[in-house]
């Protein structure tokens, strides 16, 4: 029988050798990881978009007796902490900060933080974050 710290050994073995272990969750491009994932808890159902940054204690999932589950578009961010909670759509390049409460849909190109989540800043035209280009098993970024 294995145990905790053995299970967590062989999630970070295979995440080193790059072997998906939730097939359906990470076949987009970009997605990461923080840290290697501690302590980030993801619903089967949630749909992540591609370049999405996921720090670690997030909690992506639903909400008691609500149906929902949230859906993240392309290039966001999301801090430390932070939990994106039921039916919500986090729009493109929307930026969630440490520790926030998203329990409503976040607009693109929005910056959100506290508890429950609010807009600090919304920008007027979604800006797109530059794509790493591949070199020769190193990545640099293209403006």
């Amino acid at each position: 029988m294995l145990n905790s710290i053995a299970l967590y050994r062989a999630a970070q073995s295979f995440q080193r050798f790059h072997i998906p272990l939730f097939h359906g969750l990470w076949k987009n491009e970009g997605t990461e990881l923080g840290y290697g994932g501690i302590a980030v808890v993801i619903h089967e159902r949630a749909h992540i978009g591609r370049r999405v940054m996921i720090s670690p204690c997030v909690t992506i999932g639903g909400r008691s007796g609500k149906v929902g589950v949230p859906i993240i578009e392309d290039d966001v961010f999301i801090g430390s902490g932070a939990k994106v909670l039921g039916d919500v759509h986090i729009g493109r390049g929307a930026q969630i900060g440490a520790n926030a409460v998203v329990l409503q849909s976040v607009p693109a190109g929005a910056v959100v933080a506290d508890v429950p989540a609010s807009i600090i800043r919304q920008a007027k035209v979604p800006v797109r974050r530059p794509q790493p280009v591949q070199f020769k098993n190193r990545a640099v970024m293209n403006e």
